[in-house]
């Protein structure tokens, strides 16, 4: 048996990264470096929680929701899903699933979804994708515990009252935003994209990657 491939589908975070506007930019400095005459390099990191490839926790969204340290980790790896999908105007629908997911998502309660045709756009997407109570409804009742999107919401740009964030959390379905997909073919995956454990953190990036066993 040959070694199980590792696709790494986490957006590269560096200086420059396009946030939700407003948001904090991402930045890494040294505080002490070798060549200064430090024994040893060490770096910080200034950015939102909510930065590249990330986890919502409930607390995002709910002020009584779990935090990035609570959620439970069972949802975020194991047997997963990816799918293309061409949503319309008012977001992603059970009916713009590709025919016979219905069978694929029983199989891998995890669903990954790219709306990109391909590359991301360069700036910040304000025209993204989104996700719908109706989906979070399709996906709830086939038992799915995690859905991930390509884009940087599971609701619109615009949105203030987030149904869709607020939908797949009453159904206890994981947020996974921010994910790249444009190298990964549809099919059943192995997910791992664990959060850091940050008490009080509405969320967390994560070094999300696909196991694609032979």
């Amino acid at each position: 048996m040959g070694e199980p491939r590792i696709l790494d589908i986490s957006r590269r975070v560096r200086a420059g990264i396009p946030v939700w506007p407003g948001d904090t930019a991402f930045d890494f400095s040294f505080v002490a470096r070798i060549a200064d005459g430090a024994s040893c390099n060490v770096g910080r990191v200034e950015m939102s929680v909510h930065t590249g490839t990330h986890v919502d926790a409930p607390l995002h969204f709910d002020d009584a929701g779990a935090d990035a340290a609570s959620v439970p980790l069972r949802k975020y790896m194991g047997r997963c899903v990816v799918a293309d999908v061409r949503p319309s105007d008012r977001g992603i629908l059970p009916e713009h699933l590709p025919p016979g997911f219905d069978e694929a998502v029983r199989a891998a309660p995890r669903v990954l979804l790219r709306s990109y045709a391909g590359a991301r756009p360069e700036g910040f997407d304000e025209h993204m994708a989104h996700a719908t109570p109706e989906l979070a409804d399709w996906l709830a009742e086939r038992d799915v515990l995690l859905l991930g999107v390509d884009t940087d919401s599971m609701d619109a740009f615009e949105s203030k009252e987030l149904p869709a964030h607020h939908r797949l959390n009453h159904h206890g379905v994981a947020i996974l935003e921010g994910i790249d997909l444009s190298e990964v073919e549809p099919g059943a995956y192995m997910l791992i994209a664990l959060p850091l454990r940050i008490e009080g953190a509405d969320g967390s990036p994560v070094r999300a990657v696909l196991i694609q066993e032979d």
